[in-house]
């Protein structure tokens, strides 16, 4: 050993270590880790024992507990494992056991907070594989990815146990919030048994005065039939907006799917179709038209886009202008070109009532779905469609938790401070 104890007085520890020079830089960076896990080893011993008791009675629930056993116990530490001996008590009657060192101490399973707090940082990012070898490089840590992911599993259990009662506040911000977009969309994950499968995912962003984001507030779901479990998340996340900010603007952002209208208009009457969706269906429209004329059908595309986005009535005239185009379609083609005007007509009588582009930026608002789209990708895309990657509800229901905290800032540090104040035992 490289680390010893040299004196404990109260609630101070001096810890000593000694790092061995080879002259070899690398070596001695090494060496140093080394030591330095050493002495935390070291140190986390009486750090652990703290949260032991005496070994007199106790009364929990007001009943009474006594010592049935005291026998070593290994904790798994930022630094490497420690031993330590720890009480466990039980009533005259047996039953549930309880162990001090373990409640007091927040432990989360095996392991203390903080170790627990890093592997499960990481698993909200990348797989298992990949963080034992992140903790071996930059730790000196060995873990077994079997560990990595039972300890990380049971760290988004407590994070989707909880999500509903433990209210995050809200990080400070640079500016007075003037608007809030909601929206929602899904992209799809493969699962174990039911192949490739659409999960969902919200988002609430906020903006300034200027039209610039201040905050975004994520949420998703794995997949399932009806979407419930997902809108039920979404709309508690939405009410606690509402409570928070009742005065400020709030927009209904989405895509054309006609289950995101059903479910926005509940929180707002301001409903916008996303521009680009609606953009998409202008070039649509003219592919059927210009056919091999490109030139005319660039031209086309960006003056009725420009319309769109920055002159009111637009979406009435760009329907005019389909009718016409398709009265005078030539026969080459004809059924295949007719038919596809005539989705895109549909479309647009469908959502004219929420393409009011021009009102919404020359009042600093959001017309584009982007952000719940760039959500989708990385809340749920990047971590869980991982080459190799099948996944069952349960698994991933963990780590779009841990993902969701994560990528939310401000909320993975309350997590972590309402865990230290309430505990790491589930409902």
């Amino acid at each position: 050993m490289f680390a010893e104890l040299i004196s404990q007085n109260g609630n101070e520890v001096t810890v000593q270590f000694t790092v061995k020079l080879t002259g070899i830089m690398l070596n001695d960076e090494q060496s140093l880790q080394q030591s330095l896990n050493e002495a935390g080893q070291v140190a986390m011993k009486p750090m652990l024992e703290q949260f032991d008791t005496n070994g007199e009675p106790v009364r929990i629930n007001g009943i009474k507990h006594t010592v049935r056993d005291r026998l070593p116990q290994t904790y798994e530490t930022p630094y490497g494992p420690v031993k330590v001996q720890r009480n466990s008590y039980q009533t005259s009657k047996g039953g549930r056991s309880y162990v001090p060192l373990e409640i007091d101490g927040r432990m989360v399973l095996n392991s203390t907070p903080r170790y627990a707090q890093i592997v499960s940082g990481k698993y909200a990012r990348f797989g298992a594989d990949a963080i034992c070898e992140d903790l071996l490089e930059c730790n000196g840590r060995n873990l077994s990815r079997n560990y990595a992911k039972k300890l990380s599993d049971f760290v988004g259990s407590i994070a989707g146990c909880y999500e509903s009662e433990w209210d995050y506040d809200l990080p400070p911000l640079d500016a007075s919030v003037h608007s809030i977009s909601l929206g929602l969309d899904g992209t799809c994950m493969l699962m174990h048994k039911d192949g490739w499968r659409e999960a969902m995912c919200g988002s609430i962003a906020f903006y300034d005065k200027q039209g610039e984001r201040l905050h975004t507030i994520y949420c998703s779901a794995t997949p399932e039939y009806g979407k419930e479990k997902f809108k039920a998340k979404l709309s508690c996340e939405i009410q606690r907006v509402k409570d928070k900010f009742p005065d400020v603007l709030y927009v209904g952002l989405a895509d054309g799917a006609k289950d995101n209208w059903t479910f926005l208009e509940k929180y707002t009457k301001r409903l916008l179709l996303d521009f680009y969706h609606a953009r998409e269906y202008i070039s649509k429209a003219a592919s059927a038209i210009f056919g091999r004329d490109i030139k005319g059908k660039v031209a086309w595309v960006d003056d009725w886009s420009s319309r769109l986005k920055h002159k009111q009535g637009s979406p009435g005239r760009f329907l005019k202008e389909l009718e016409n185009r398709r009265a005078n379609l030539d026969k080459k083609n004809f059924i295949e070109r007719d038919e596809e005007i005539r989705q895109v007509i549909t479309y647009y009588k469908n959502h004219k009532d929420k393409m009011s582009y021009s009102s919404y930026l020359k009042n600093n608002l959001a017309i584009g779905s982007g952000v719940t789209e760039a959500a989708c990708k990385v809340l749920i895309k990047q971590r869980m469609c991982i080459s190799g990657s099948r996944w069952k509800d349960e698994g991933a229901s963990c780590v779009l938790a841990l993902r969701s905290l994560k990528l939310t800032k401000g909320r993975w540090q309350q997590f972590w401070a309402y865990t230290m104040r309430h505990g790491c035992t589930l409902n």
